[in-house]
């Protein structure tokens, strides 16, 4: 019985469908989204944002669709998850992050390191944190790159939490308050959910397009800089 159930949740369950995942777990299912997303590595696909938008605008008295959910429960889920998997990546990153990152063969997330890092760099440890949490792949990757980099545990996780919690009550009640002013709003979802995800994008967008532009910027210097050696 459990294996019949087993083999047919790939096609009962899209893990990339915010909606899809909340009809069949409700908000328990925020939860281990969310802490997979942000403590473990092999999340890193997993739909953080549209996820919390949709558990917001479905906790909506009166919202139709496959799922309905109770706002008190998402908030507490989201934050749970989120907290509970910011705190466990950081701690598998003390324990060896770089070689668990250093096995790993997807591109995405060795490009997120290398933004997590610069991150780490730019802004230093407090801000970065948090700013991690609004970018897709980074903020998965962040975490133990922290531990990794030996940040302190006390600052990581004072800002972690404070990260954690402007992410995830921001979004479920920005979802939430869409869905209270606009009537049948649930019939518009996928657009809704597709112009999150899009939003969601912008910052790792704008990032790559800074990182091409320095590097841009920085070949002639290098080149002037190596003939002045000579």
């Amino acid at each position: 019985m459990a294996v019949s159930v087993l083999a047919t949740m790939p096609q009962a369950v899209n893990l990339l469908d915010a909606g899809s995942l909340l009809s069949a777990f409700g908000a328990l299912g925020i939860a281990v989204v969310l802490f997979a997303e942000t403590g473990l590595l092999v999340g890193f696909f997993l739909p953080g944002d549209s996820l919390l938008f949709t558990a917001g605008l479905l906790s909506v008295p009166g919202t139709g669709g496959s799922a309905h959910l109770a706002l008190d429960q998402v908030l507490v889920a989201s934050v749970a998850g989120a907290l509970l998997g910011a705190q466990t990546g950081y701690w598998i990153g003390r324990r060896g992050g770089r070689a668990l990152l250093a096995r790993s063969r997807a591109r995405k997330l060795h490009e997120a390191a290398d933004r997590a890092e610069e991150l780490l760099d730019r802004y230093g440890h407090a801000k970065a944190v948090v700013l991690a949490r609004f970018v897709p792949v980074v903020r998965t990757v962040l975490n133990p790159l922290a531990g990794a980099l030996n940040v302190p545990a006390r600052v990581f996780t004072l800002w972690q939490v404070a990260g954690g919690l402007l992410w995830t009550v921001g979004l479920v009640l920005a979802g939430y308050a869409l869905g209270s002013s606009v009537p049948n709003v649930d019939r518009y979802l996928l657009p809704i959910v597709a112009l999150v995800v899009l939003v969601s994008l912008t910052p790792v967008a704008l990032e790559v397009r800074r990182s091409r532009r320095r590097a841009g910027e920085g070949t002639p210097v290098s080149g002037v800089a190596e003939e002045e050696s000579r």
